[in-house]
């Protein structure tokens, strides 16, 4: 811990880089991830403060939509789309996932009862190695799984009907560092 205290305490001591960030933020991407302390979303992308506005649960997990009932991870959503104006939203999955992982192995959760009821959430997993510690391709079809359900967002479904706002999934390999992204015209996840 107390690498992180000395950084943060230099960190304050340069407010002339700062200061424009008190007039507001205007990011481009909703950056949707897990929680994992592997998984930097600032540093896989190379962003600046002010350019991600970002999700992270546990297995970037999107719930489902359900008006009346709100969630964080619902109004961080529709903040960043509705308030923010976002023009992409990133949903990115990485080898080595906790969550997934335990969903391809079948653990039994009982002793971590919150952590079972929110995986509860996530996509059915699909027939996959469970000897094979990245999940790749579960972690893949659980990415395409939560930009499915964003689609159920009323608005995502708006501003992607007016074509002002795109999904992404990625893949991130924790092990190596590379990014591969969903292609459509493939289905499959590529190089940047």
């Amino acid at each position: 811990m107390q690498p992180l205290i000395d950084n943060a305490r230099t960190f304050g001591q340069r407010p002339e880089e700062f200061a424009r960030l008190a007039a507001g933020q205007s990011p481009g991407v909703l950056f949707i991830t897990c929680s994992d302390s592997r998984v930097v979303p600032a540093l896989i992308t190379g962003a600046r403060p002010g350019e991600l506005f970002e999700l992270r649960t546990a297995g970037n997990i999107v719930p489902p939509y359900a008006p009346g009932s709100p969630t964080a991870e619902a109004a961080t959503v529709e903040y960043a789309v509705g308030v923010l104006g976002v023009t992409d939203i990133v949903v990115c999955g990485h080898s080595h996932c906790g969550a997934v992982g335990a969903l391809v192995r079948g653990d039994d959760l009982d002793a971590v009862p919150a952590v079972r009821d929110w995986l509860a959430h996530a996509a059915e997993p699909v027939s996959a190695d469970a000897a094979d510690p990245a999940c790749a391709e579960a972690v893949q079809h659980h990415v395409l799984a939560q930009l499915l359900r964003l689609r159920s967002y009323p608005c995502v479904e708006r501003r992607l009907a007016s074509g002002r706002l795109r999904l992404r999934g990625w893949y991130y390999e924790v092990h190596t560092g590379a990014v591969r992204e969903h292609r459509a015209d493939t289905d499959a996840f590529e190089a940047l």
